[in-house]
Parts: structure tokens; C-alpha cells; sequence
């Protein structure tokens, strides 16, 4: 039988880890007829890759299917040196904003939604504690106005989906899409007219030797950002509550002793990382394991794979919280490596030291999930606990 690997196909979004495995040992350079693109599944040849921007560039977009207008104008899809510069008009924001400073209201963030769960002997923990903590987490960084909170949530999932049928961003994702840059540029506005100590504002007026975002950079920066920490952050921390619920030792572990938080979340970045596949556009041929990848090809980086690759770590299905996997793939490698992770992995801390002060025993309710249809991120929908 002739092996495939679609990503965009549902079984693969359920449980992707056997077809990573047969690809790292049969198939470590394969030719996906689905999604026209090499998938390179190693973790050695995705951190390879990483480096050489050269020749992987991102320019063409770092979705699998990416959305409109987006490439060659994001950090994520720029390459040297115009991403270097943007990288650094960015961080100037980032540390202007002073994100320590976000570290008190995360924590009464984090306790609000976790005392409303007290009490209860089951809950949805997406819709009733993660979603919560990360949109408004997301909105006291950013400085966006209250009340928009669930539609800006909603919409920011859209945008990270795409139709398993058709392999492509459909109608209903394009418009997610066109509503958040209409969003993001009446804050932006707003925020031009009154500045605050926000990362809107600091966008607006960043500058380093004179240089400065245009507009079309700081549209494109606050939207990826608001994409980014609703989905990015909030399908983490999901993940982390899934592994620790069916995980009983390590759960136990972390509730009794919350210093342990730091290795569960890069264990659990390393297992079970929301940011499972990001995609490259090749500039020139390159000979990998027999194969010949020719220049204008796109090639998928499937970080998922290369964090359980046996070539790099020992027992790698088995989630251990003494391994502290450095070099994980979990907020992704190279230059692109993620800018937000600082401050995400502040986020998570807090958020399960309070969770698990009100909610220290759970279990989910459902053996199968329903997942997420999205050919880059993987998490689920729904997450249902019952406290025990």
C-alpha cells in the first residue's frame, strides 16, 4: 500500500504521531501529493532548514495555507534583512510595553477565571478558563477595547483553520480575516490619536535610528499578534491541560509542588506542541536523502515530528517532566524562532499556578476530541474535565 500524508486530512489533525514516525524512518524527505510540498520530519534536517533562510525561505508565507496579502510583510514571512529589522522594531515595542509589568494582572486574570470554575464537578476548559485568560491577557497587552472580547476570539480561530476538502482558506476563513485588519486598524487609529502604554501604541512609534513601521507593518504585526496569542497561547495551554490530565503522576507532581511548572510547560512544548507544521519556499535545488527538492517548491517544516524524533531524544512518546528538552521545537527554530515565548511562557505559569489552586484534580470526559481543522496548529475544540 502506498503510504501518504495529507495534512489537512482530519486523521492526521486526531493523532498525527504514527505518520510522523514512518516518515522520520521511510520517508524522511517525502513528497506530499496533497498539500504539493516536501515534508521534511526530522528533527536534524527542520533545525537545518531553520537556519539556512538562504536557501528555506519564508517570504512566500509560514502557513501551510496562508492567508491574503500576508507573505513577505509579517515577521513570520520575511527573511534577512528586512526581517531583522522588522524583529527589532518589534522588540522595541515589546520592551518599551515593560511586559513584566503584565505579570499582576495575569495573575488576577488567571484567579478570576479559575474561582468561577470553583465549585463545579465538570467544565468545558476552553470556553470556561483558557479562552478567558488569554483573551483578556491578550487584550491588557495589546490595548485592545474591552467588549470585543468573544468576537475577536472567534474570529481569530477562523483564521488559523482552513477546509480539509478543498486544502484551502475557504470564504468564511478570508472574511475572519479581512474583519480583524478592519478591527486592528480602528485601534490602531485610535491609538495613533491617543497613545497608552500599549503594544498598539509602541507599534505606531516604534523607531530605531530613525526607521519606523509603516502602516501597512504595524497593521499587519498587531493582527498576526492578536492571531497569534489567542490561538498560539490558548491551544498551548489546552495542550499542556491535556497532557497533564492523562499524565496523573506529573499532574500530581505539579500541583504539589508549582516550581515544577517551568519543565511540565517545555515537556509539553516538546510532546505536544499546538504549532505542529510551518511551511518554506525553496531558492535553489537541494539533494536531501535520495531526493531532489527543486528551487520554487514549497516545503513543510513539521516541527511536531522533530520533537519526537528518537535521533534526538530518548523515549520521545514518553511525557517526562525530568527531561528539559532545550532545543525543543515547541515555539519553533532559526530566525523564526518565536518572539512572544518570554512572555508565553510567563503567561502559562501563572494561569495553571491558579488554576490548579482551585482545580488540582481532573480528568477528561472524552477519549475522542474533536480537533481543530488546521493544517499548521493542532488542538482541540472542546476539552471537557470532571473534577475527581
Amino acid at each position: 500500500m502506498t503510504f501518504t500524508f495529507d495534512p489537512y486530512s482530519p486523521a492526521v489533525d486526531a493523532n498525527p504521531f504514527a505518520l510522523y514516525k514512518t516518515l522520520r524512518d521511510e520517508h524522511p524527505c517525502f513528497w506530499s501529493e496533497q498539500a504539493q510540498m516536501w515534508v521534511l520530519s526530522r528533527y536534524a534536517d527542520i533545525i537545518a532548514a531553520g537556519q539556512n533562510w538562504q536557501t528555506y525561505s519564508s517570504a512566500k508565507g509560514n502557513l501551510m495555507t496562508e492567508l491574503p496579502d500576508r507573505a513577505g510583510a509579517t515577521l513570520g514571512t520575511t527573511d534577512p534583512p528586512r526581517h531583522d529589522r522588522l524583529r527589532g522594531l518589534v522588540q522595541h515595542a515589546f520592551m518599551k510595553r515593560n511586559l513584566e509589568a503584565l505579570a499582576d494582572p495575569m495573575r488576577a486574570i488567571a484567579r478570576d477565571a479559575a474561582e468561577a470554575l470553583r465549585g463545579r464537578d465538570r467544565f468545558e476548559f476552553i470556553e470556561d478558563f483558557s479562552s478567558k485568560y488569554t483573551v483578556r491577557v491578550l487584550f491588557a497587552a495589546l490595548g485592545l477595547p474591552l467588549g470585543d472580547e468573544q468576537t475577536v476570539r472567534d474570529k481569530a480561530v477562523l483564521m488559523v483553520q482552513s477546509d480539509p476538502k478543498t486544502r484551502a482558506k475557504g470564504p468564511e476563513h478570508i472574511a475572519a480575516y479581512n474583519w480583524m485588519q478592519d478591527y486592528a486598524a480602528g485601534v490602531i487609529a485610535e491609538r495613533r490619536a491617543r497613545p497608552q502604554n500599549d503594544l498598539i501604541s509602541h507599534f505606531s512609534t516604534a523607531e530605531i535610528d530613525g526607521d519606523k513601521l509603516d502602516e501597512r507593518e504595524v497593521l499587519l504585526t498587531t493582527t498576526t499578534l492578536i492571531m497569534a496569542g489567542i490561538e498560539s497561547l490558548g491551544g498551548f495551554m489546552t495542550m499542556l491541560a491535556l497532557n497533564l490530565a492523562d499524565f496523573d503522576d506529573a499532574r500530581r507532581a505539579v500541583v504539589a509542588d508549582p516550581a515544577l511548572l517551568p519543565d511540565a510547560v517545555e515537556e509539553s512544548l516538546r510532546f505536544n506542541t499546538s504549532a505542529q507544521r510551518f511551511r518554506r519556499c525553496l531558492q535553489k535545488d537541494v539533494e536531501l536523502h535520495g531526493k531532489t527538492m527543486k528551487a520554487g517548491d514549497f516545503v513543510c517544516l513539521a516541527y511536531g515530528s522533530g520533537n519526537r524524533d528518537e535521533r534526538q531524544w530518548p523515549n520521545p512518546d514518553v511525557y517526562d517532566l525530568s527531561r528539559k528538552p532545550r532545543g525543543h521545537l515547541g515555539f519553533g527554530g532559526g530566525v523564526h524562532a518565536c518572539l512572544g515565548s518570554a512572555i508565553a511562557r510567563i503567561a502559562i505559569r501563572i494561569a495553571f499556578e491558579e488554576f490548579h489552586k482551585v482545580v488540582p484534580n481532573y480528568r477528561r470526559t472524552e477519549r475522542d476530541l474533536p480537533w481543530m481543522p488546521s493544517s499548521t496548529f493542532r488542538s482541540p475544540l472542546r476539552l471537557e474535565f470532571a473534577v475527581h
